[in-house]
């Protein structure tokens, strides 16, 4: 089954998706480092700032900040491979409930979705 988008649509939601996946990685790199497993995830590395009990207590503030930051661009950035794994499979843009194509002005604003608007809002009522 061949994709239900044009190529040109096709070509635009990939690059939205690796600047927006540069935009994380480099994001995430500014207080992280990257794993070297196959994920590529990243790490959150301990700040320094002395030996000093403020600034230990500090150091603890900021890691914790950092963990809670990084689990959220993880995620984000989990997604966007995902997306750009589908988009290379020939499946992107199939919503993953109903199989139908999901809108183009959906996938625009949010390139990473997995599902259409309908299937989305039955989803939501449901929880």
């Amino acid at each position: 089954m061949g994709s239900p988008f044009t190529a040109e649509f096709l070509n635009e939601v990939k690059a939205k998706l690796l600047q927006e996946q540069e935009k994380l990685e480099r994001e995430l790199s500014s207080f992280a480092q990257k794993t070297r497993d196959e994920n590529g995830e990243f790490t959150s590395k301990f700040p320094d700032y002395g030996t000093d009990e403020g600034e230990s207590a500090a150091e603890v503030a900021d890691y914790d900040t950092n963990l809670q930051v990084e689990e959220t661009l993880d995620g984000q950035l989990r997604d966007i491979k995902k997306a750009l794994k589908h988009l290379d499979e020939g499946v992107y843009g199939i919503c993953k409930y109903c199989d139908k194509p999901i809108e183009e002005r959906r996938l625009l604003a949010r390139p990473t979705s997995g599902s259409c608007v309908s299937c989305k809002k039955t989803l939501m009522q449901e929880a």
